[in-house]
C-alpha cells in the first residue's frame, strides 16, 4: 500500500506542480488587474475554452494530429533505414552527417513559404515541414545507439560469418532501442510544433490556425486556451511513447528511474 501511494505521488508530482501554479497566476492577474489581452487569468482561459463548441475543438485537433502523426511516421520510416546505411558505411556517415546538420540548422519557418510555393497548399508542405523538424533527432539517436554496440559482439558475429543484415537486426538495433526511444520522445513533441508552424503558414483548420485566427481578432484568452490544448496534446503523445516503451520494451528503461 505504501509503495502504491509512493508510486502515485511520483507519477502525479508534475501535474500537482503545474496545478500549484494556477492559483498564483490567477491571484497575480486579479491583484494587478492585468488586462486579458496581455495575460488572461486561468479562469478567463477556461471560460474561453468552454465558449468554443466541442466539435470545433475536435475538428481542429484532428487536423493538427493528422499532420503531426503522419509527418512523424514518414520521418521515422526514412530515418531508421538511413541510420542503418550510415552505420554500415563510415564514408556515407562523413558525407551525409554535415548535410543533416545543415538541414537541421536551417530555420524551418524561413523555408516554409518556399515549400508552399514548391509543393502547393495541400498536405504535402505541412508534412514536409513536420518531417524536417522531426528527422534529425531520430537519425542521430538511431545512429548513436547502433554505434554503441560492444565491438566484441560485432567481431564475434563476423568471426561466425553472420550476415551483416542479421548483425544489424539482431545485435545493433536492440542496443539502439534505448537511444531510439529517447529520440522518439523528442521527435513526437517536435512533430506537434512542426504541424503548428505549417498551420501558421498555410491551413484552414488546426490548433495552430486557431491560435493565429484568435490572435488576429484579439481573442487572447481563446488563443491561450488553444495553446494549453496543444501542450496537453504534446504531453499525451510523449506519455504514449513512454507507455509503448514501458510495456513492449521495458528492458530498455533505466533500472531505477523512469521518465
Amino acid at each position: 500500500m505504501k509503495r502504491a501511494v509512493s508510486e502515485w505521488l511520483k507519477d502525479s508530482l508534475p501535474v500537482l506542480a503545474m496545478l500549484a501554479i494556477l492559483p498564483v497566476w490567477e491571484l497575480v492577474c486579479r491583484v494587478f488587474a492585468i488586462p486579458s489581452f496581455i495575460l488572461p487569468a486561468p479562469s478567463a482561459i477556461v471560460s474561453a475554452f468552454l465558449e468554443v463548441p466541442l466539435d470545433r475543438w475536435l475538428d481542429n485537433l484532428y487536423a493538427t494530429l493528422r499532420v503531426a502523426l503522419l509527418g512523424f511516421g514518414i520521418s521515422l520510416l526514412i530515418s531508421i533505414p538511413l541510420a542503418i546505411v550510415m552505420v554500415r558505411s563510415p564514408f556515407l556517415t562523413k558525407a551525409l552527417f554535415p548535410l543533416l546538420v545543415v538541414i537541421q540548422s536551417t530555420p524551418v519557418v524561413a523555408i516554409a513559404p518556399l515549400l508552399i510555393v514548391i509543393l502547393g497548399t495541400g498536405d504535402a508542405p505541412r508534412l514536409a515541414i513536420t518531417c524536417l523538424i522531426t528527422f534529425f533527432p531520430l537519425v542521430v539517436s538511431a545512429t548513436t545507439g547502433m554505434l554503441t554496440t560492444p565491438p566484441e559482439l560485432v567481431e564475434l558475429s563476423k568471426s561466425l560469418n553472420v550476415p551483416t543484415r542479421k548483425t544489424i537486426w539482431q545485435i545493433r538495433l536492440p542496443y539502439a532501442i534505448p537511444h531510439l526511444f529517447s529520440g522518439i520522445k523528442v521527435a513526437i513533441t517536435l512533430a506537434v510544433i512542426g504541424a503548428v508552424i505549417a498551420e501558421f503558414v498555410a491551413a484552414e483548420k488546426g490548433l495552430g490556425y486557431f491560435v493565429q485566427f484568435s490572435t488576429s481578432y484579439f481573442k487572447i484568452p481563446q488563443a491561450f486556451a488553444a495553446l494549453v490544448f496543444l501542450s496537453l496534446v504534446s504531453m499525451v503523445l510523449f506519455k504514449a511513447v513512454h507507455w509503448v516503451q514501458k510495456y513492449w520494451f521495458a528492458w530498455s528503461l533505466p533500472a531505477e528511474k523512469e521518465l
